[in-house]
């Protein structure tokens, strides 16, 4: 089958596209996916350059999200059935024609989305929908920030937090990008690589600063949208997309009496599968009545790999960046 490959560690251009990838097998409990589309994320730039907290053993298929059709089922599945139309996110191996997974790693697809539309729906809402609603217990009439407001997981930030009742401050680092935003339903906007984050911050809450701030950049952001922060507010650590991981002085969390919290949806799955799955539930009633509707405008066909990668590495991206098989 056609499959892009990591054989060494390193930059996109190292990858490459086979066609006599030998198909996965199907155990007992898997479904085997006829992939459609699949969702590139950060993690897997990291993946592929060695960098990620979980490495996959070379050579690997990148990918950590996919949605397509059910082709074939274990002897021991009662979940789907063939030609069930399903999404997944199981870290790596999306990247390909087909990919077996546990049926416990697979999802019916959201009613009304296409397969480009949902194979960015997992790694992306999923994260959103924690962050703010366990970590940061966002509640309706608070301020949220959002960085990177333009990308994958910043755009459903920006859904997620309007429909908790939020005001929502979208920052990003271009007009084009923030205009999106708008679109999407962002108050207020920062074009941070003109204003000064901290100062723009604090004219546009009246001195007051924000609850939630929802970081998946990192870098130089970090600190001034900590000093934007309001009395008891969240800062949460969703990734380091600009490169470099902040160094915060603690002091800051001493004279804001606020919180830095750590989101990491994947170990969440595996302490708490049942809160999960109730998030899941709720994500979904919140696509089938169109209240979200997933971003896709950067979208490439598997042959473009490479060029896939560098949109996303080069921070060119408007929603989820995906590629198709």
């Amino acid at each position: 089958m056609k499959a892009v490959i990591c054989k060494e560690h390193g930059l996109p251009e190292k990858l490459e596209l086979v066609t006599d990838w030998e198909e996965p097998s199907v155990g007992e409990h898997d479904v085997l996916i006829d992939v459609k589309a699949a969702g590139l994320n950060f993690p897997d730039v990291l993946m592929i350059q060695g960098k990620y907290q979980m490495q996959p053993d070379m050579p690997f298929i990148p990918g950590g999200e996919c949605a397509g059709v059910v082709e074939a089922v274990g002897d021991k599945v009662s979940r789907f059935k063939v030609g069930d139309k399903v999404l997944s996110a199981g870290g790596s191996g999306a990247f390909c024609q087909k990919i077996a997974v546990h049926e416990l790693g697979a999802f019916p697809m959201p009613d009304g989305l296409s397969f480009e539309q949902a194979a960015g729906v997992s790694i992306t809402y999923f994260t959103s929908y924690y962050a703010l609603k366990q970590r940061a217990n966002l509640q309706p009439g608070e301020t949220l920030l959002v960085l990177g407001a333009a990308g994958g997981v910043g755009t459903s930030a920006i859904e997620l937090g309007k429909h908790m009742g939020a005001k929502v401050i979208a920052a990003a680092s271009t007009d084009e990008k923030l205009e999106l935003c708008k679109k999407l339903g962002a108050d207020e906007v920062i074009n941070y690589s003109e204003a000064n984050l901290k100062d723009a911050i604090k004219e546009l809450t009246g001195g007051k600063g924000v609850d939630v701030v929802y970081d998946p950049v990192g870098g130089d952001y970090s600190e001034p949208a900590i000093r934007g922060m309001a009395w008891k507010g969240r800062y949460l650590v969703i990734g380091f997309a600009s490169g470099p991981i902040p160094k915060i002085a603690l002091n800051l969390t001493l004279l804001k009496g606020c919180s830095l919290v750590g989101v990491f949806w994947g170990r969440f799955v595996g302490e708490e599968p049942e809160v999960n799955l109730k998030n899941i539930e709720e994500l979904w009633a919140l696509f089938a009545s169109g209240k979200i509707s997933p971003v896709v405008t950067d979208s490439f066909p598997v042959e473009q790999y490479e060029e896939a990668f560098n949109c996303m590495m080069e921070r060119r991206a408007r929603g989820k960046v995906i590629i198709t098989m």
